[in-house]
């Protein structure tokens, strides 16, 4: 009895360690939607979680008008002249890289569309990692089982 009882309670506890997955699908070109929206919602759902002593392990595949917030230098790029952009640049980045560190965050730019916008690994910052397309991005998230959050 003992043992049943030992062996259910490590099963609970294996189960509630495993935590909780999401994949962030990043395509908005709105600041706001960026600051409002992603940063925070992140930094909220992370909190919710930890405060549950449960994980929540984020991904992000950034695609269509959110490619602008990962480039290093703007005005190098095809978003030369975003006046938005240029605003909000260095603080973003500040704010991006503290997901990346501070709450584990993994960040995937569909390369298919940043070859487009003729960005190379050289424009992105170096916490951002290249997967072939966005479609298969999500598709590999959701088939690990991430809940999928769109963010347009």
């Amino acid at each position: 009895m003992k043992q049943l009882l030992l062996t259910l309670l490590l099963g609970m506890c294996l189960s509630a360690q495993e935590g909780y997955k999401a994949v962030y699908d990043l395509a908005t070109s709105k600041l706001e939607t960026i600051e409002n929206r992603f940063i925070k919602g992140v930094v909220a759902n992370k909190n919710h979680y930890e405060n549950k002593l449960q994980e929540l392990e984020v991904r992000v595949i950034i695609h269509g008008g959110a490619y602008k917030f990962f480039v290093k230098d703007p005005e190098k790029t095809v978003f030369k002249g975003d006046e938005e952009l240029a605003k909000a640049d260095k603080n973003l980045l500040s704010r991006l890289r503290a997901l990346q560190e501070s709450y584990d965050v993994k960040f995937y730019m569909c390369q298919a569309g940043a070859t487009s916008k003729k960005l190379t690994r050289e424009d992105v910052y170096e916490f951002v990692e290249f997967i072939p397309n966005t479609t298969i991005g999500l598709i590999d998230a959701q088939n690990e089982g991430f809940a999928y959050v769109p963010v347009h």
